[in-house]
């Protein structure tokens, strides 16, 4: 059962936590990593590339020459793929490149990106986290105190408005709620900062 410090938002040592073995320590699946890294990749591509075909292009209301006796090959329209300036013919469209893969095998996925985080010391747990008001310049002293040198992920238990805009400014730094974890913003981030009561939910969530 790994077994973490516990820290509080001065980067002082509070006490120790010992996280589930199921969650945090099953042995680190790089096949599905990268499955589903794969997956959350493609599911974000816009897909919005295009090109004409010969209907859509400007032009070629007329033939260009009469069909018969100029010795030249015959066409009906400078639009036609073989000229240039003409229509693509198989071109891209717009199309949604979005997939899914089995709900189990993204909660793997999960469990593998959290217990890399531990294994590498990069799992940070704060014993609480609540600001007054959303200011940019505490999330920085309190990222400071922890020595976070990296991108980091900030993981609450519940969506905390005040953290979420303190963070957001913040170049490589991101927050997220429990309940909306998963391994891609895991992998992107090399340090993950959770709560208390985020690393209970994500335990609650993922040990079932």
């Amino acid at each position: 059962m790994p077994r973490v410090a516990v820290y509080n938002t001065q980067g002082e040592q509070v006490g120790e936590i010992d996280l589930k073995d199921e969650v945090f320590g099953v042995p680190v699946n790089e096949a599905v990593l990268h499955e589903v890294m794969v997956m959350y990749r493609a599911n974000r591509r816009r897909g919005s590339h295009d090109t004409k075909t010969r209907a859509e292009v400007s032009g070629g209301g007329r033939k260009p020459w009469r069909q018969k006796g100029t010795g030249r090959a015959r066409h009906g329209s400078i639009r036609s793929p073989i000229w240039r300036g003409g229509g693509i013919v198989f071109g891209p469209h717009p199309r949604d490149y979005g997939y899914e893969v089995p709900k189990k095998v993204r909660r793997l996925a999960l469990k593998s990106a959290l217990s890399a985080r531990v294994q590498e010391g990069k799992l940070l747990v704060l014993d609480g986290l609540e600001l007054d008001a959303p200011k940019t310049k505490e999330m920085v002293r309190i990222l400071n105190n922890l020595k976070v040198q990296d991108k980091a992920l900030v993981v609450t238990g519940e969506k905390n408005e005040n953290v979420v805009k303190s963070a957001r400014n913040l170049p490589g730094v991101m927050s997220t709620e429990a309940s909306l974890l998963n391994a891609y913003d895991v992998l992107r981030h090399g340090t993950v900062v959770m709560t208390r009561d985020a690393v209970a939910k994500v335990e609650e969530v993922l040990a079932g």
